[in-house]
């Protein structure tokens, strides 16, 4: 059985995994009821339509969301800013590390992620190692996937790097990335990742700060051929450039179909660089734009909190999008730059769900509290918020919005 796919325990059948979500609200206006079995969508219909199976859920109150996904996150170095010295790259540490990281983005909706992780060097290929460990132990619960991210790959020194890269595809990782801003000569950094990639039919995802128009050209000119997809990011850089310049390379990109995934809640550790990639100037183009969380409690970012309802909230506060336009960046927008199946509350699709308390995506991405999460048909995790006042009878005299006990 592939990796990625989940073991059903002993003796399950596919009418145990049934279940009924009741009264949910959906974008359009509607209140429905949703049926999941096998880990799909069976039906959508009319609240109180939909005959109830074996397991039911009340999502009254509830707006009911196609799961965000985490396009860019560290996994290997998440939750390190607090170590009180060097942080440690023993294997049960990043395991434990990427496991508590994986379920705080899932607790926040995110069922499918993808994680860079650095090999070679002292490290070799340990945490690669101790983080497909976690995705496996993560089975059923989220799918974790990893991107090798190598630091060299050109000239002698870089013989050993490309080395390992083909080694980490081997082991596991499915995508294949890398920084190539940081090597001597990154078009050869990238010609030798996406030679890589075309070997073994893999996607890439690239960091770069995106500052130099004639780099990212070239970029496109060579990743257009790349049938499994080509991601770059964060490109904050690209907002620092001419606006003609910018929107010329963003041409570019879009033509070349190349994805770009923005950190609007900060950097990343390969990418010291602060700021945003110019979101608008990009769809404008026609480029995808996914929004990822980037680095979650590590040094380059202490207090990320690896929340893609906080990364959308901030594209549509920050970078003029409107809150349907910003949550799907994190959501259909990032599985798509993922190489992930469409979601949609529609029959037939993925059950990859997200309930949260609120009426409209405005609402929702502004007070995020109360949360579902769904995944392959099966809530995996929930997080409840109770708003109560001291003074209940003013609160009731001016219908103040609350949160009730269960």
């Amino acid at each position: 059985m592939p990796d990625s796919q989940p073991r059903p325990p002993d003796g399950a059948t596919a009418d145990s995994t049934a279940l009924l979500l009741c009264g949910a609200r959906l974008t359009d206006g509607r209140t429905v009821d949703v049926r999941l079995g096998g880990g799909r969508i069976e039906a959508v219909g009319t609240a109180g339509s939909l005959p109830a199976h074996s397991a039911r859920v009340d999502l009254s109150g509830h707006l009911l969301l196609p799961a965000p996904a985490e396009p860019h996150g560290h996994a290997d170095t998440a939750l390190t800013a607090d170590s009180p010295g060097p942080v440690s790259y023993a294997p049960e540490d990043v395991q434990r590390r990427a496991t508590e990281a994986a379920l705080l983005q899932l607790g926040h909706g995110a069922t499918a992620l993808r994680s860079h992780v650095r090999i070679g060097d002292v490290q070799g290929l340990g945490p690669l190692e101790a983080v497909l460990q976690a995705r496996r132990s993560l089975r059923g619960l989220a799918d974790l996937t990893a991107v090798a991210v190598p630091r060299l790959l050109t000239g002698v020194a870089g013989a050993d790097g490309l080395a390992m890269l083909r080694d980490a595809v081997k082991m596991g990782a499915a995508v294949v990335g890398g920084c190539p801003d940081a090597d001597p000569d990154p078009t050869g950094y990238v010609q030798a990742v996406l030679e890589v990639a075309a070997e073994h039919g893999c996607p890439v995802d690239l960091h770069t700060h995106g500052d130099d128009p004639a780099r990212l050209a070239r970029l496109a000119a060579m990743a257009g051929g790349l049938r499994a997809g080509v991601a770059v990011g964060p490109c904050a850089g690209l907002a620092r450039l001419p606006r003609e310049v910018a929107s010329r390379t963003a041409d570019r990109l879009a033509a070349a179909g190349v994805s770009v995934i923005c950190l609007p809640q900060g950097g990343c550790g390969a990418t010291e660089h602060r700021g945003g990639a110019p979101v608008r100037l990009l769809r404008a183009a026609g480029v995808r734009v996914a929004a990822g969380g980037g680095a979650l409690r590590d040094v380059s970012n202490p207090v990320g909190r690896g929340d893609p309802l906080e990364a959308a909230y901030l594209l549509a506060s920050q970078s003029g999008l409107e809150a349907r336009e910003a949550y799907g960046a994190v959501a259909g927008t990032a599985r798509e730059a993922m190489g992930l199946p469409e979601v949609r509350v529609e029959a037939g699709f993925p059950a990859e769900l997200l309930a949260v308390r609120g009426e409209r995506i405005t609402g929702v991405l502004s007070l995020a509290y109360s949360r579902v999460v769904i995944h392959r048909g099966r809530v995996v995790a929930r997080t409840s918020a109770v708003r109560e006042y001291c003074d209940s009878a003013v609160a009731v005299a001016l219908e103040l919005p609350r949160q009730g006990r269960p």
